[in-house]
């Protein structure tokens, strides 16, 4: 088992233009969500995402935060995990945690990675603090880090837990005021189409009181016709 350095690399120092704000309430809030992650029971999830991966593989945890229980998870069952994350207090947590794993400090939009190097990509809980415009493009670039036949887990935030078909705002968690950025499903699907990933499942599921779309896309292997044109 191999154990990295204490220090993740840091990647354009982690963090993009004003999203320093987002970063501030993350690195005030890491104590308490490291408190708090026992109501995040996710056991049924990752379940269900391990009966459609490989036994074994490469993980990339976008906004892997403590890196409990999501990475904890795959790195328990032999597999090579690297998370990204741009919060220093959150990775501070995942060195204590999941050592084992590779650290980079960085934004998911910028940090630069080896295409078709993962077998898995997650976003648990950090997508939505994405803005939607830049959406597609991380789409495109999660598209580029899977192996033909990957998929990619992640959490979608709305109406159900924003109030709003769309948005784009602030809503509290744990005392800080944190951004939410979200399009609807119906958007986000042909978004996903159109960079090449195909949409296998959406589940909406309640977990430690919150209601978000747990949805998991596909990168196509070679020559597979796809099951519905990008629109």
């Amino acid at each position: 088992m191999t154990v990295f350095a204490s220090e993740p690399r840091i990647v354009n120092g982690g963090c993009m233009g004003a999203d320093h704000q987002l970063l501030a309430a993350y690195d005030a809030l890491a104590e308490t969500y490291d408190a708090h992650r026992g109501l995040f029971d996710m056991r049924a999830v990752l379940e269900d995402i391990f009966a459609r991966l490989p036994a074994c593989g490469t993980l990339l945890d976008l906004g892997c935060g403590a890196g409990e229980p999501c990475a904890r998870a795959f790195l328990d069952r032999g597999w090579r995990v690297t998370g990204v994350d741009f919060c220093p207090a959150m990775l501070a947590l995942a060195a204590r945690y999941v050592p084992e794993m590779e650290r980079i400090q960085a934004d998911m939009r910028a940090v630069r990675l080896a295409p078709r190097r993962f077998d898995a990509v997650t976003a648990i809980y950090s997508l939505f603090h994405v803005p939607r415009r830049d959406h597609p493009a991380l789409l495109a670039r999660v598209r580029d880090w899977l192996r033909p036949g990957g998929r990619f887990l992640f959490t979608y935030a709305t109406r159900a837990y924003t109030g709003a078909k769309r948005f784009d705002g602030t809503i509290e968690f744990m005392g800080q005021a944190l951004f939410y950025s979200h399009a609807t499903p119906e958007e986000l699907r042909a978004q996903a189409e159109a960079v090449g990933l195909r949409w296998e499942d959406a589940t909406p599921r309640a977990i430690g009181g919150e209601t978000f779309l747990w949805v998991t896309l596909v990168r196509p292997t070679e020559g597979a016709a796809p099951e519905t044109a990008a629109r």
